[in-house]
């Protein structure tokens, strides 16, 4: 036996508990994970309370992060003993996740964990620094460095926006935060931005081209604010998107792209390629300052993550929430 939260539906309703859960109900996998930490991030927050389409299927254990010790395995990657973690590829959703004290898993989704970084601190990193990093390698990749001007991060106070932040500033970027929570200011520069805008400039409709400023962004709200965003990027500028925070529409012209040529560069975190991730996780090695985790991240228990679920949802969290699942 082994405990985990586990979300139910049937004729009682919607609901998410800590249960103990037998072995024998863990799902088909080749690798059988021990898990020692989680993480809870925006998905995870949808799939608790029900407030989103998330869990494809029920019962669930939810939990899209995990980090552990492989107890048993029969894939050829892994054997009993190693250090791995997981990011996405639907777990938490179609397939049992990382809020629980085991996980049975597809050996192909794990990546052996980074030599330069602790297991607690790659979940105070999880799937929201991971994508962070694949924002940067993007900018990276178009061409986007340090001297052609500012970098804008929206979302800047939740867990994408914390870690863009951390790593930009310390490759060099000048980095402007908007946010919505003002209290969070000296956070925000804490980690290294250079000034702190409130995102209502950004959130009603606006003009189809504005003044140009952004010399690259990372955006994990969408909607109006990524729309803005896109119109006031300066000529061939980066706009990296990976999040819908805001919703999921983009009520924009095209006026930013033909006529500025700015590229909008989608981020996918859940089913990016291998070879991505072990670039990407080996960069947090070495791009970002461990000694910041502190303050992005803390750590709660099993059961403290399900009446977090909404605080979260409601914009009333910062940073990232560490799950450790023996507590």
């Amino acid at each position: 036996m082994f405990k985990g939260i586990l979300i139910e539906k049937d004729d009682a309703g919607y609901r998410a508990a800590v249960r103990d859960i037998d072995d024998a109900r863990l799902p088909d996998g080749d690798v059988t994970v021990r898990v020692s930490h989680s993480t809870l991030n925006y998905k995870d927050a949808l799939a608790l309370t029900g407030k989103g389409p998330v869990v494809r299927k029920f019962p669930m254990v939810p939990g899209i992060d995990l980090v552990g010790t492989v107890e048993s395995s029969t894939h050829p990657d892994h054997r009993p003993g190693d250090a791995v973690l997981l990011n996405g590829w639907g777990v938490g959703e179609a397939h049992w996740g990382g809020l629980a004290q085991k996980a049975r898993l597809n050996g192909d989704w794990l990546i052996p964990l980074p030599s330069a970084i602790a297991p607690l601190q790659t979940m105070a990193i999880g799937t929201a620094g991971y994508t962070a990093m694949l924002c940067v390698l993007a900018l990276e990749k178009h061409g986007v460095k340090p001297a052609d001007g500012e970098i804008l991060v929206t979302g800047a106070a939740g867990g994408v926006g914390s870690v863009a932040i951390a790593i930009l500033s310390r490759l060099g970027y000048t980095v402007v935060a908007a946010t919505g929570r003002p209290q969070d200011a000296d956070y925000l520069r804490q980690l290294g931005a250079a000034e702190v805008l409130d995102r209502a400039q950004f959130t009603s409709p606006g003009k189809p081209l504005g003044k140009e400023r952004w010399a690259g962004a990372v955006d994990v709200v969408g909607s109006h604010v990524l729309a803005n965003v896109c119109a006031t990027t300066r000529y061939r500028g980066v706009v990296t998107a990976c999040g819908l925070a805001g919703g999921m529409d983009l009520p924009a012209t095209v006026a930013p792209f033909i006529l500025r040529g700015v590229t909008l560069a989608g981020i996918d975190s859940v089913m990016c390629p291998r070879a991505d991730r072990l670039r990407a996780w080996q960069r947090l090695g070495t791009d970002l300052d461990m000694d910041k985790l502190g303050a992005i991240g803390h750590e709660v228990g099993l059961a403290d993550a399900i009446p977090l679920a909404s605080r979260l949802l409601n914009g009333e969290v910062r940073g990232r929430i560490v799950v450790d699942v023996h507590r």
